[in-house]
């Protein structure tokens, strides 16, 4: 019908124009328009890196420097052979004390109990006690700033961290995890000293704070401190009253895990053992005093551990009345004597007992798993690591119906089928909802 209108030759030069203009699209969409009309960019760079090194395989001309490139990017991906002091830096100094001026954890408080008790009649909503018996307890722990110095430390702390949480969350004990050095002066053994007292004082609705080591974990779920036994006493720890009192040897007592009452004359205490902390000279001095007036103490600067014996078996007079030293359950457990036994534990027990029967805490003392080198192989130290995890840690999973195949292993099996009236199972050990656990404010201040 065109060519009726503008004839034969028009209607040909009218389809070569639209011919033309076709092919002029398709180009220009191949090329500046591609973001738009075709292949995301992202995916059209994917795909070229990938072509890339495919024809730089077949061909040996470039094969230096892709690999070159490649390896380059391969590191920059890598955490392992990443160097993590470059982004771990320290900025500016720590303060320098005048050594002429004896250390102090801060400034003199007197009257902390009249603070305190000011305050908690203020605030009746954060009660120090969560029910008649029972005082509200803030668990503390920590580590260190930097990473473990080898690459399993801190996959062990992390462990010993979900341990300690899985116990507070059952017994109703809030948790405090710390990685500041609060003082660099009270670095090492004594860094606890000034982060309990900061605590303390900026948390007067905690009635006991409860400090344990990273290296320490619980092993017994279901034991639940005998609180009414310390109503007394401002300060708990594993011990025995002839070894320190009598013997003053250096290992009567134990600081990895300990309870510290939120009053006056727990604050006179960190007052009176603080002084032998600052590391330097006055640690190192105070170290040989400690060696020479306790019994099998070896030579080394003073340790919070040693300082305490020395305190209170000198100074019993002052102290002894309020400190409890407890050996009836194992606030403190010698992973040595303990870890090999959880079978035979396992055998003839049940949780519960807290002692040498089923010990509420396994302390690997001298493991040492964030530092190089421990005081045991290191071998032995994460294998009993691991076991005295598993073997808290199936108290945690028998409420779900699944427990570890052996101590050794991180696998589980299944030991109770799932029901549709999932309301109606009841956990072995009770400890889905114990009663322990129940919250009914109250305040004895």
């Amino acid at each position: 019908m065109l060519n009726r209108f503008i004839g034969p030759y028009r209607v040909h030069n009218i389809k070569m124009s639209i011919l033309c203009l076709v092919i002029a699209i398709l180009f220009l969409r191949g090329t500046i328009g591609a973001a738009k009309f075709s292949t995301p960019e992202p995916v059209l760079k994917t795909h070229f890196h990938y072509t890339s090194r495919k024809i730089t395989e077949a061909d040996p001309a470039t094969t230096t420097t892709t690999t070159t490139t490649d390896t380059t990017q391969n590191n920059n991906n890598n955490y392992a052979t990443f160097d993590i002091s470059k982004i771990l830096k320290d900025e500016g100094e720590d303060e320098k004390r005048d050594p002429n001026q004896l250390y102090s954890l801060g400034p003199r408080i007197t009257d902390w109990d009249e603070q305190r008790a000011d305050w908690l009649s203020k605030n009746p909503s954060f009660p120090n006690f969560i029910n008649p018996i029972k005082p509200r307890v803030l668990l503390v722990t920590g580590s260190s700033p930097k990473p473990c110095e080898n690459p399993v430390g801190d996959h062990y702390l992390l462990k010993s961290v979900k341990n300690k949480i899985d116990y507070c969350r059952l017994h109703g004990v809030e948790i405090f995890y710390n990685f500041a050095l609060l003082d660099a002066e009270m670095a090492g053994f004594w860094a606890k000293l000034p982060l309990i007292r900061k605590l303390l004082l900026s948390h007067p609705e905690v009635e006991f704070l409860w400090w344990m080591d990273s290296d320490a974990m619980f092993t017994d779920m279901a034991f639940e401190v005998p609180w009414e036994r310390y109503k007394d006493s401002n300060l708990v720890l594993h011990g025995w009253n002839e070894m320190v009192y009598d013997q003053k040897n250096w290992i009567g007592l134990n600081t990895g895990s300990f309870l510290l009452r939120n009053c006056q004359w727990s604050l006179d205490i960190l007052d009176a053992w603080a002084p032998m902390g600052p590391k330097g000279k006055v640690r190192d001095e105070a170290g040989k005093v400690l060696t020479r007036e306790l019994k099998g103490r070896p030579v080394f600067e003073a340790d919070d551990q040693s300082a305490m014996v020395y305190l209170l078996a000198t100074q019993r007079d002052k102290w002894g009345d309020k400190v409890y030293l407890e050996s009836g359950y194992y606030l403190h457990g010698y992973w040595g004597i303990l870890v090999d036994r959880y079978e035979e534990m396992m055998e003839n027990h049940h949780p519960g007992l807290g002692d040498h029967r089923w010990p509420l805490v396994t302390h690997f003392v001298g493991c040492k798993p964030c530092g190089k080198f421990g005081d045991y192989p290191v071998e032995r130290c994460l294998k009993q690591m691991d076991r005295a995890f598993n073997f808290g840690d199936n108290q945690i999973l028998q409420m779900y119906g699944f427990t570890h195949k052996s101590l050794a292993s991180r696998r589980v099996k299944r030991v109770r089928n799932d029901t549709s009236n999932p309301l109606e199972v009841k956990d072995e050990l009770g400890l889905l909802h114990p009663a322990f656990k129940a919250v009914k404010g109250s305040s004895s201040s």
